[in-house]
């Protein structure tokens, strides 16, 4: 009997063990309640940051059309007197001499030219060797005495670059 009392024992505390290890059903629903409101907190944080984020990205696109018209803006307030000027030499061709109206126009491609490097724009040097980085090849002759093959021999069309970039490769002639 003693034995009885023993094993009953031990399973009562076995069983009050195991009571106080398993959660109440309270406990079980608060801590879901308070899992489920911080997943809903973090959602509306992240739905927040998204919103702020595709603000911030319109904001910016808006911004560089802004700046680009600016730059648009600039460039055309600039190039009006170098218009006037071919104006001008327009009307004095009418008028005037050929070498007055040559003496013009060269004026004029001056300005442009002048108002063109204040912008960053610079002419690609074409002599020498070719360099299909800056040089376009439209021909290959066939080359004279003395002339090493890959020089270029006439320019075609001048190359410029805007800072570090070209815009326009020179387009040559070069010897085969």
């Amino acid at each position: 009997m003693t034995d009885d009392i023993e094993v009953t024992e031990i399973i009562e505390a076995e069983e009050g063990v195991a009571e106080e290890a398993a959660p109440s059903d309270d406990s079980v629903e608060s801590r879901l309640a308070e899992a489920e409101a911080k997943r809903d907190e973090y959602l509306g944080d992240l739905q927040r940051l998204a919103a702020d984020f595709d603000n911030y990205r319109k904001r910016v696109a808006r911004d560089q059309a802004q700046l680009v018209a600016r730059a648009h803006e600039g460039l055309v307030k600039e190039l009006l007197p170098v218009l006037d000027d071919l104006e001008r030499a327009l009307g004095a061709a009418e008028v005037h001499d050929e070498a007055t109206v040559v003496e013009g126009v060269r004026l004029v491609q001056r300005a442009l030219a002048d108002l063109l490097a204040r912008e960053g724009l610079e002419e690609i040097a074409a002599e020498g060797t070719f360099d299909p980085h800056v040089h376009e090849a439209l021909l290959s002759q066939p080359a004279a005495d003395g002339v090493e093959p890959g020089t270029v021999l006439q320019v075609v069309q001048k190359g410029y670059r805007l800072g570090d970039r070209v815009l326009r490769p020179a387009r040559v002639v070069i010897a085969e």
